[in-house]
């Protein structure tokens, strides 16, 4: 079965802030290396060098949305799985208005079905729709 470019690019996203995460921002300079020997389409390795940096790079804004929507969880708790999956579709939900908001949270849903543990879907789920509130009130979501 044919993964959708979008679809790829989010997991090696995903990967990538993993990555970093664990191993810090020294691995940057070769994340396109990484997005190379993983992909070979040329789209899907675009987008996901896109949303890696742009998350990495609003990291704090990120994480501060997914702090300020979890309840009684500090980001060290979280798997970095998960953590990863909830800053990537933070990134998108804030930054990347040509996304609908409902594609970023069934995505994320997908990839903690897929990556992380049973109740991690679930768990995303909540997270990010306390997020997306969160942007609307604030009037950081454009659509």
């Amino acid at each position: 079965m044919q993964v959708d470019k979008r679809t790829r690019a989010r997991e090696l996203a995903m990967q990538a802030l993993y990555q970093l995460d664990v191993q810090g921002s020294d691995l940057l300079e070769f994340l396109g290396r990484f997005f190379v020997e993983n992909e070979p389409d040329d789209l899907a390795r675009e987008l996901a060098s896109h949303w890696t940096k742009g998350a990495w790079e609003n990291l704090a804004q990120c994480d501060e949305l997914i702090v300020g929507s979890t309840i009684k969880w500090q980001l060290s708790r979280l798997s970095p799985v998960d953590k990863s999956i909830l800053r990537l579709a933070a990134y998108q939900l804030r930054f990347c208005p040509d996304i609908p908001p409902r594609v970023v949270i069934n995505e994320a849903i997908e990839l903690a079905k897929k990556f992380s543990s049973d109740k991690s879907p679930s768990f995303v789920n909540g997270v990010l729709d306390a997020v997306l509130k969160k942007l609307k009130m604030e009037g950081k979501d454009n659509r």
